[in-house]
């Protein structure tokens, strides 16, 4: 009975194996890899900022008086911007003026009865002491002139800060305030915001394994950012903005809730067309030079690795390992390692493949 079933189970395995050698391969797209050049580009949403955008807050309070820009109006440095009500402050000025003279008058005053208590004293006319309470005099009297000078230094500076003018060159953002309201220092909204936009600042980020690698590759953070190509800015409408942009620098903090850093990159902006606060996306392009680049169809991707099918010469598909950089434009890999120049790998259909199987490749690239 044993030796019987023995027999049919090597029958059956032979029939087996007959009906699997005479099932007809698979036809599959092979190609034979070579070192080429690729660039691949990656999209980072971006922020953009004028070079300096200064929240211009009032000085002094009082009533807005005049508003002498309109939103949007492009300004120089030190033109008049607002005006506050100025009477408070000149009448205040008026005062210290006012106490100013009077404090040259007793000035003068004490230092005529110290000239006269110092003559009376050398003739022995009187005691010391007079002469000393004349002189103490004349002391406070050039006390009382320098407080009077400070109050007057102060309140031409209280007058001279009803004029809010511009602190740089730039573009006047909105006017949240309108004539005759109430304004201080210490108000929770700026007066407005004066934004430098000859050249303008984007903001992106990257992950904080990029820059590792980034500066690993160029020896320190300085070097990769020297190294680092020209950049492209795409604008809110999908358009390309006809200047390049450079990375500036690179924040050395890393954002704890994202694992990503803040990069700046610098664009020039004669025709203005980029305004502070709008955003848009910096593609950063990166090239391989004499790398081995297959597509992605010719991977399969099992977790965080990939792998391909070497193909040899008995159109035997095997299953070989590779390593992939991490950009990819989504179309092709570029291979760091498990593949040389010269094998022959399929091209198309990699993950309807199985490891040892009989292919026969349709043609090769």
């Amino acid at each position: 009975m044993t030796l019987s079933l023995i027999t049919m189970a090597l029958l059956s395995s032979c029939s087996g194996n007959k009906t699997q050698q005479q099932m007809p391969s698979a036809n599959f797209e092979t190609m034979t890899v070579k070192a080429q050049e690729v660039t691949m580009t990656t999209n980072y949403s971006a922020t953009i900022r004028g070079r300096q955008d200064i929240d211009v807050y009032p000085q002094v309070a009082g009533t807005l008086q005049k508003l002498c820009v309109t939103e949007g109006q492009k300004v120089a440095k030190g033109q008049t911007l607002f005006i506050i009500d100025q009477v408070p402050y000149q009448a205040a000025l008026n005062t210290a003026l006012a106490s100013q003279q009077a404090a040259n008058a007793s000035l003068a005053t004490a230092q005529l009865n110290y000239d006269s208590k110092k003559k009376l004293f050398d003739d022995k006319v009187i005691s010391d002491v007079e002469l000393q309470t004349a002189q103490n005099a004349l002391l406070s009297a050039k006390a009382q002139v320098a407080q009077a000078d400070a109050q007057v230094v102060n309140a031409r500076n209280s007058l001279s800060y009803t004029v809010v003018k511009s602190p740089a060159n730039g573009v006047v953002g909105t006017l949240p305030y309108r004539q005759g309201a109430l304004v201080s220092s210490a108000m929770p909204q700026p007066l407005t915001t004066v934004s430098d936009n000859n050249q303008m600042y984007v903001y992106f980020s990257i992950a904080e394994g990029q820059l590792l690698s980034m500066t690993r590759e160029s020896g320190s953070a300085e070097a990769a950012i020297g190294a680092m190509p020209d950049v492209t800015l795409l604008l809110v409408d999908g358009s390309e903005y006809p200047l390049k942009g450079k990375v500036e620098s690179v924040s050395g903090v890393v954002d704890r809730s994202t694992g990503t850093v803040q990069v700046r990159a610098v664009f020039d902006n004669p025709e203005k067309l980029l305004h502070s606060g709008s955003t848009g996306t910096v593609v950063i392009p990166t090239t391989y030079k004499d790398k081995i680049i297959v597509p992605v169809t010719a991977t399969v991707q099992m977790q965080d690795k990939f792998k391909v099918y070497l193909v040899d010469k008995d159109n035997i598909a095997h299953e070989q390992l590779v390593t992939t950089e991490s950009l990819t434009n989504g179309k092709e890999y570029v291979i760091k390692d498990g593949l040389k120049v010269g094998d022959v790998i399929v091209a198309e259909g990699a993950g309807m493949l199985r490891d040892g199987q009989n292919i026969k490749p349709n043609k090769e690239n």
